[in-house]
């Protein structure tokens, strides 16, 4: 096959186990690797704040708050315009570009934090163009969806977002190992010098940038070279319009901003958060364990909705994390005094696995839910059947990529809504008990359009 694909009948059995299943595999591979990286470079900024200060930037708290809350926005804002680019532009070129558009903020980020007298602004600006590794997801996803039958989608998205997560894992957990030394030696420049309980050490935050930067350029021709573009799904900006008028869209945006919106929001703010509430705790050392286990789980979550129905998985996400957050708020301490880490952590933990669940099962619902209300509709015959199936396929990827785009709003919001709640009550509790509000109401519309027998669109 070359690099355009005349010919996908993803649900053509004959089709898909002779040819289809090896190119999806394929592209799929690349996917993943692009994405990892693109959610590493997403969430640099979760650890660099914690070491800023100890460097000598006298950045407020606010400040810091916005600095990890800044990715997050551009990153969801971008999303909408990455979730159209896939039927015009094609997979395979816009995974190369998007992928390549990551040096900027890797490279720039690494060279700002060499300089003590880096203005904030400077620091904001970055922060927002590491939202271009977000905003990858979308099209990311929009494009593996392309590839896959209904009957496997779930697994599918389920591995591509599942293992892409765990970028946000990876950064936080090699970023505090390669800061401490000279990785890159006299390339990477000279060491800052970081106050801690044992004294004045040299630390690289440069190298929290630098390290993306090889493996960026490989994933790059790896898109170029091993990935394909799709000439039956190709839409303009105009025709892919239309998802905004169906009801389901804006549906499945909400649900999609309950969990994925919580995964990459307590992801961005976990180790700030719980510096505020146990000072005493290095969190830098545990933050990469929940991004972790939501982002596997979330391979889970995929797979069991296309078991089990992706609604039945949903609201027993939405359920757990409802529980979690219960959990967290009794752990918590109270008025400063009180309160068991332990605790905290194990349920912070539990809700990031649910939350990965969710994420998985979500993902699966939105391919399904399109193809199956553009069948409902379609003409009788077999080619009537057959535009409903493009129709849908193409609704379908668009509105994952845009949901995608409502659902990292979150990691602008918990960071913004924790923020506030502190400031003004000086107490998480209110922007927790907002949470699960949230949740509640998610598993009542997720049964209602969903899982009722009453439905016209059951998944």
């Amino acid at each position: 096959m070359g690099k355009v694909l005349g010919t996908w009948l993803p649900e053509n059995a004959d089709f898909w186990h002779r040819e289809g299943h090896q190119v999806a595999r394929r592209n799929l591979v690349v996917s993943v690797l692009c994405l990892f990286l693109a959610f590493a470079v997403w969430m640099i900024w979760s650890v660099l704040v914690v070491y800023l200060p100890e460097v000598g930037f006298h950045f407020t708290m606010q400040q810091l708050f916005w600095l990890v809350a800044a990715p997050s926005l551009s990153g969801a804002t971008l999303r909408i315009v990455y979730s159209f680019m896939v039927p015009i532009v094609g997979g395979r070129r816009w995974t190369a570009f998007s992928t390549a558009l990551l040096l900027v903020p890797a490279l720039g980020t690494g060279w700002a934090v060499t300089n003590p007298h880096t203005p904030y602004g400077l620091f904001l600006a970055l922060a927002v163009l590491c939202g271009l590794g977000g905003a990858n997801f979308s099209s990311s996803m929009a494009n593996v969806s392309l590839f896959y039958p209904r009957a496997e989608k779930g697994s599918a998205l389920g591995l591509n977002a599942g293992i892409g997560n765990l970028g946000v894992s990876a950064v936080q957990f090699i970023v505090p190992i390669v800061i401490s030394f000279a990785l890159f030696g006299v390339l990477g420049g000279a060491p800052e010098a970081m106050d801690t309980a044992r004294g004045v050490q040299p630390v690289w935050l440069q190298n929290a940038g630098f390290i993306w930067v090889a493996p960026l350029l490989a994933c790059t021709v790896l898109a170029w070279f091993c990935m394909n573009d799709i000439a039956s799904i190709r839409a303009s900006f105009t025709q892919q319009l239309v998802v905004f008028k169906r009801l389901h869209t804006w549906v499945l945006c909400l649900l999609y901003l309950g969990v994925f919106g919580s995964f990459i929001g307590f992801s961005a703010v976990f180790p700030l958060l719980t510096h505020t509430q146990f000072p005493t705790v290095n969190a830098v050392k545990y933050a990469f364990l929940g991004p972790l286990l939501g982002s596997l789980w979330r391979v889970a979550g995929g797979w069991l909705a296309d078991r089990l129905k992706g609604s039945r998985v949903l609201i027993g996400s939405f359920a757990a994390m409802a529980v979690a957050i219960g959990g967290v708020l009794h752990f918590m301490p109270h008025a400063g005094h009180g309160g068991s880490f332990a605790g905290f952590f194990a349920m912070f933990m539990l809700l990031f696995t649910a939350s990965g669940i969710g994420n998985g099962a979500c993902s699966q619902m939105m391919p399904v839910v399109f193809l199956r209300a553009c069948l409902n509709k379609a003409p009788n015959g077999e080619e009537g059947r057959k535009a409903a199936l493009i129709e849908g396929t193409r609704e379908g990827a668009t509105v994952l990529g845009f949901t995608g785009a409502i659902g990292a709003y979150g990691g602008f919001l918990l960071p913004q809504g924790f923020s506030f709640s502190l400031a003004h009550a000086h107490s998480a509790a209110p922007a927790f008990a907002g949470l699960i509000a949230l949740y509640g109401a998610c598993m009542v519309i997720t049964w209602f359009f969903y899982q009722r027998s009453a439905t016209t669109t059951p998944c």
